[in-house]
């Protein structure tokens, strides 16, 4: 029997530099549900560790990472802020490092959750340390996808590994299951117990239809060869819209021009991107307030008559949006937190096709290592230096 990968068979995605990301596009229903088994596993632990500054009302959680797994906390922080006691925001170790002063309070307690797909960029493992020693009451609860990653050996006081399934170690340049395994486990760790145990079935039967009923329209849209592409989404979903721009924008080695906004943020000043080489993707919010501000602005940009191609990515499509639009089957009445899945998953496939289109070996889309899976290059300074 042949395997098959976003309808690609194996030996044409090996023979083209493509099977790794295709493989872990595909994987992460599977991944998902595994994540969700191991952290409810942990939950009771995690919660010892972390629910004396997760439930403290004077304590921060900082969610960081570099590049794609900073854009993690950008999509989930607003929900767990809503959630949790603590203040929690999102900040890249790349700021926290260059400009540590501005993020890290002394005398403020702090959970800091470090993601990582290897556990090896320098400016995570450097975000730990300066927590260390500049705050004094401290632990780390490190979200882990490489056994070996040193960001998980770190000799710290308090300290916490949540190593996820190793196929989640994406071995492709773009982080995809890495990224949707590490963004769900940190969900089910902190949220009080059992909180997601109803929800992963439909979120993982969702990101599986998701990705494959809607491969000929992605593989379609990519043979179109927009020059310049738009992400928006509103509330948690606009920390997607930025990962969205990112996955496209490295599978492409750069060849496509992208950016993202909030649609209501669009409208002030970005709207100027859009041309008639321009596509512009919209991850529709399920909340009725909020998806009337997306629709209204998909309108508007249909109405404007200038960008290439307008698409609705939703769980709730609209028939006078007809080929405008992509659903998202049985998802009608779930959570926006819920989406993240299956919308991103959409996005990666969008991206690796387009990828394919322009020539671009998705696994390795940089062949000249200007950019690298690890980042490289880094000289990290002293803080009193």
């Amino acid at each position: 029997m042949t395997t098959e990968y976003l309808g690609l068979t194996e030996s044409t995605l090996t023979a083209s530099g493509a099977i790794a990301t295709a493989r872990e596009i595909t994987q992460q229903p599977q991944m998902l549900e595994r994540t969700h088994a191991l952290v409810a596993d942990l939950h009771e632990k995690i919660q010892v560790f972390a629910g004396g500054l997760t439930g403290n009302p004077a304590a921060r959680v900082i969610l960081t990472g570099a590049g794609s797994s900073a854009y993690i906390g950008q999509c989930v922080a607003p929900l767990l802020d809503r959630q949790l006691a603590a203040r929690v925001d999102a900040v890249p170790t790349t700021d926290i490092v260059c400009a540590p002063h501005m993020y890290l309070d002394p005398e403020q307690p702090l959970l800091l959750v470090s993601f990582g797909r290897s556990g090896n960029s320098p400016e995570s493992l450097a975000a730990v340390k300066l927590a260390e020693s500049m705050v004094r009451e401290v632990r780390h609860l490190v979200v882990l996808c490489n056994a070996e990653g040193e960001l998980g050996k770190l000799a710290v006081a308090h300290a916490m590994t949540v190593l996820l399934p190793p196929e989640t170690h994406d071995t492709s340049f773009a982080m995809t299951s890495s990224f949707s395994c590490m963004m769900y486990a940190v969900v089910a760790a902190l949220l009080p117990t059992g909180t997601m145990d109803s929800r992963i079935k439909a979120i993982a039967n969702a990101t599986d239809r998701s990705i494959h009923e809607a491969l000929p329209v992605l593989d379609a849209l990519a043979l179109e060869q927009h020059e310049r592409v738009v992400y928006l989404g509103s509330g948690v979903l606009q920390g997607l819209a930025r990962e969205a721009a990112l996955k496209l924008g490295e599978l492409t080695n750069g060849a496509v021009a992208t950016c993202f906004d909030s649609p209501l943020g669009f409208r002030h000043g970005p709207k100027t991107f859009v041309n008639a080489r321009t596509l512009v993707v919209v991850f529709v919010s399920n909340d009725p307030l909020t998806r009337r501000y997306d629709l209204d602005l998909v309108d508007e940009l249909r109405r404007d008559g200038c960008a290439g191609r307008i698409i609705e990515v939703t769980a709730q499509p609209r028939t006078e949006a007809g080929t405008g639009s992509i659903a998202v089957p049985d998802m009608t009445t779930a959570a926006d937190l819920d989406l993240l899945w299956p919308y991103i998953a959409m996005a990666q496939t969008y991206a690796f096709f387009t990828s394919r289109a322009m020539g671009v070996t998705p696994d390795n889309p940089n062949p000249a290592g200007i950019v690298n899976r690890v980042v490289q290059g880094v000289r990290l300074h002293a803080l009193n230096a």
